[in-house]
């Protein structure tokens, strides 16, 4: 069976990061962390830590290994909730030590990007009456955290 894993480069504390998530996010448990035994570019024996989680049911896999690249906006993590009391505290916990961006987006403190959205959003934002996805799409643009009862009244016209 194939299966898409997301890889996560942390510079440290990968460990820290994916048992903060499993705290977190529903559905989420740190499956093994183990070290790479030999010699690697990132190190000496055992300096390289993995970690493989699931994080909302979907298999992820964290690596401490050194600098290489630093975490940007081009790939984030989407967290998609069924209500706004699971949304606020998903984005209060990842946000604790990070910043907050606009449209649902955040940036934790190991420099993860996440997008903390309504299960719906995508639904609204693809409907086939394009005026109302236009409203929801206005509205989500000017907030930061996103406000579920305000995207739908939006959406509702």
């Amino acid at each position: 069976m194939t299966r898409l894993i997301p890889s996560l480069w942390y510079t440290d504390r990968a460990e820290e990061a994916a048992r903060f998530y499993c705290a977190t996010i529903p559905d989420s448990r740190i499956d093994h962390v183990w070290t790479i035994p030999v010699e690697t570019p990132s190190g000496p024996p055992d300096a390289v830590v993995v970690v493989e989680f699931t994080l909302a049911g979907t298999p992820v896999t964290a690596m401490a290994a050194g600098p290489l690249d630093p975490f940007n906006h081009a790939i984030s993590l989407t967290v998609a909730c069924e209500g706004q009391a699971e949304l606020d505290r998903i984005w209060d916990a990842l946000l604790e030590g990070g910043a907050a961006e606009q449209c649902g987006w955040l940036r934790d403190r190991y420099g993860v990007r996440w997008q903390v959205v309504p299960a719906r959003l995508n639904a609204m934002m693809r409907a086939p009456d394009r005026a109302a996805a236009g409203r929801t799409a206005q509205a989500m643009l000017g907030m930061v955290k996103l406000d579920m009862a305000a995207l739908e009244r939006a959406f509702a016209g």
